[in-house]
């Protein structure tokens, strides 16, 4: 069959490829694949216009077909009739909306069943284990057209019947919504009548969606949090628990042959965590105080014009990209640091944890000023009035009765605040540097535990190898740490607002 023939008997792309074919010969030769999956994304594309142009046009026809029922029937309708209207186009959207999650999800795991199926017992005989899913995948490259080498005989049979399956299921998928949608539409409009409660209708279908967006976002947290337990429980099969949690010595470097120099990982992670807590603990000490002050200016002292310029001055802070951060820690606060260390005697590295410090203070700050100030103008104006009028002075009303009565809303910007500064990355790659240490001196290079998961993932290691799993387990750590802070929170805003309400 000559280029694109296999598909263009099909119907399933245009006849003008001419181009994509020159281009796939001149990567697999000149000989053509019966396989020409490169042509796919033109009929995919179409598709997928297709699918939206449904998913749209019918509801909006719904809707202004049930509201134009419900405006000819009577004026004594129980619902207005955009009621109406609304309730024929969620009857149309949502169950259209859910028979193509359902097959998309269901599409793929079938193809690939149906594929490997379709295999000869010949062809899959002494395979092992793993070899079904190489071979789907090796499949479906073929299908895609991205291949250097000719495929067998087989494998082109099998991409082959790919296409054509695909082409089939995407077809039933337009038929499949199409029929979907005018059922929901046509029933839905059926039932537009003057006693229909149309408006309870959209409200019980509003609360169905309340409740699955409720239920997508705790089961995408639990499957968060599962997949990090279940990875690091495969590295904790390598190195233990107490190793890892109380371990000095953090170098996990994996031997590529035996007799390699420092193949043995070290997998002690007593100096990342280490080096988080200096460097955040840094950022707090830059932040806490310049925030916490700057909220009590705007707050009490400032006035509207200087509140009104400053404080969204203050606010853009935190839109700056953090690797805006990281350019302005490694050209101008490393380089200043280092120079007046040796004005006064004292060796500073060149990437120093203050440096990396003192920037993320003045990232996170914003985080701190903006709670802060919104705690305190939100406290009631008869507790500082009755302070006053008690006697108290101005400091007195702030220290003794508005920052104890917005102490909740303070302490939740500081500990956002630390979850922001613990979980940062780019400014410590390039202010502070990746290797862990065990100090405590601020002048020291030292790195972070978000950096070491961007440098364990990154490279040519083998997925299941200790030293990738290795950033799960600090991921774990990271994520019950974070999780503490906010419990600590919690408890803290429940207390003292109990108390000040």
């Amino acid at each position: 069959m000559g280029k694109g023939g296999y598909l263009l008997e099909r119907g399933l792309v245009p006849l003008a490829t001419d181009k994509r074919l020159q281009i796939r010969d001149a990567v697999v030769g000149a000989n053509p694949v019966k396989v020409t999956g490169d042509l796919l994304p033109t009929s995919i594309a179409w598709l997928g216009w297709i699918v939206l142009a449904l998913l749209i046009t019918l509801p909006v026809a719904g809707f202004l077909g049930g509201r134009s029922r419900a405006a000819a029937i009577s004026d004594n309708m129980h619902s207005l009739a955009i009621h109406h209207g609304a309730y024929v186009a969620l009857w149309t959207s949502v169950p259209t909306l859910a028979v193509l999650l359902f097959w998309l999800a269901l599409q793929t795991p079938a193809l690939d069943a149906m594929i490997l199926a379709s295999l000869s017992d010949a062809f899959l005989a002494g395979k092992t284990e793993t070899a079904p899913s190489l071979i789907v995948a090796q499949i479906e490259s073929v299908a895609a057209g991205r291949f250097f080498t000719e495929p067998t005989a087989e494998i082109r049979a099998a991409a082959d019947r790919l296409i054509e399956w695909r082409a089939i299921a995407d077809k039933g998928l337009v038929a499949a919504i199409a029929i979907v949608s005018l059922i929901g539409l046509l029933l839905a409009r059926a039932r537009v009548a003057p006693d229909f409660r149309a408006r309870y209708g959209i409200e019980r279908m509003l609360d169905a969606l309340m409740l699955l967006c409720a239920v997508v976002a705790v089961f995408s947290t639990l499957g968060i949090v599962l997949s990090l337990v279940f990875e690091s429980a495969r590295f904790f099969e390598h190195v233990s628990i107490a190793d890892f949690l109380f371990g000095l010595k953090w170098e996990p470097q994996i031997a590529m042959r035996a007799d390699q120099v420092a193949g043995h990982g070290a997998f002690g992670a007593v100096p990342v965590f280490l080096g988080t807590l200096l460097i955040a603990g840094i950022a707090m000490i830059v932040a806490t105080p310049i925030g916490l002050l700057s909220a009590i200016y705007f707050a009490e002292f400032a006035s509207r014009r200087m509140r009104a310029f400053a404080k969204p001055a203050i606010e853009i802070l935190a839109g700056i990209p953090t690797v805006v951060y990281g350019f302005f820690a490694v050209l101008v606060v490393a380089p200043a640091l280092r120079e007046f260390g040796l004005k006064i005697g004292l060796d500073v590295e060149a990437n120093s944890a203050l440096a990396a410090g003192a920037v993320m203070g003045i990232m996170i700050i914003p985080f701190i000023s903006s709670l802060a100030d919104d705690a305190i103008t939100a406290v009631p104006g008869a507790l500082k009035e009755g302070s006053l009028a008690l006697g108290a002075t101005k400091s007195e009303t702030i220290t003794k009765v508005l920052l104890p009565a917005a102490l909740p809303g303070i302490a939740g910007g500081l500990l956002l605040a630390v979850s922001r500064a613990i979980g940062e990355t780019m400014i410590v790659v390039m202010a502070a540097g990746m290797i862990a240490r065990m100090t405590a001196n601020p002048l020291d290079s030292v790195t972070t535990v978000t950096v070491q998961i961007v440098s364990l993932l990154t490279g040519d290691t083998e997925f299941d190898s200790p030293k990738t799993l290795a950033a799960f387990a600090l991921g774990l750590v990271l994520f019950l740490a974070t999780l503490a802070l906010n419990i600590v929170a919690l408890h803290i805003v429940r207390r003292y607002r109990e108390q000040y309400d």
